[in-house]
């Protein structure tokens, strides 16, 4: 999913292609989703990103959406023939997604849709933006952006992982995931 404003950000280029460790945070998902066990990977663009589209073009195929938000894209990319249920969604502002946390969640799917959450405390200790929250057993979680689309009852996955936790969605986001990214190269 690479198709929002990215307004929060404040950047001079559209969100998707902010560069986080020298590349652009697409290319970072990209990279993960090639290296795990999914079976095709899709770019859901919109109007509000059409560098981005281009960026990724001949890359991997594309979906154009209207660009009315996350929810009405990805209705919109849900409803293209290409794409089939269960689906995994991955926001493009998870510079440090890998391979091996996708085939994590991909492996905890037991079937129906799949909200993947990461502890709150975990967005505060790492000093990252927490914009949307919610309460699941006691527990204060945060979406991931990666999330499992399927057909039946919703159930929700809390990791605990650092990976997840780092959407780049402010400014000092960006220097978090950096950060993070430097120790992570160097082990």
């Amino acid at each position: 999913m690479c198709g929002g404003r990215g307004t929060r950000l404040d950047a001079d280029r559209e969100k998707p292609l902010v560069r986080v460790g020298g590349r652009p945070m697409v290319d970072r998902v990209v990279e993960a989703l090639s290296a795990c066990g999914v079976d095709g990977t899709y770019a859901v663009v919109s109007s509000h990103t059409p560098e981005t589209a281009a960026h990724l073009d001949g890359t991997v195929p594309i979906v154009e959406t209207p660009g009315e938000g996350y929810v009405a894209d990805l209705r919109t990319a849900l409803a293209d023939d290409r794409v089939d249920r269960p689906t995994l969604t991955v926001a493009a502002d998870l510079p440090l997604l890998s391979g091996a946390v996708v085939d994590r969640v991909c492996d905890a799917h037991e079937g129906g849709s799949l909200t993947v959450a990461v502890p709150v405390e975990r967005k505060r200790a790492l000093g990252v933006s927490r914009d949307t929250t919610f309460e699941r057993d006691g527990r204060e979680l945060a979406p991931t952006g990666v999330n499992v689309v399927g057909d039946d009852a919703e159930t929700t996955l809390v990791v605990d992982d650092e990976r997840l936790a780092v959407n780049v969605n402010r400014p000092g986001d960006v220097a978090v995931a950096e950060r993070l990214l430097a120790s992570f190269e160097s082990e």
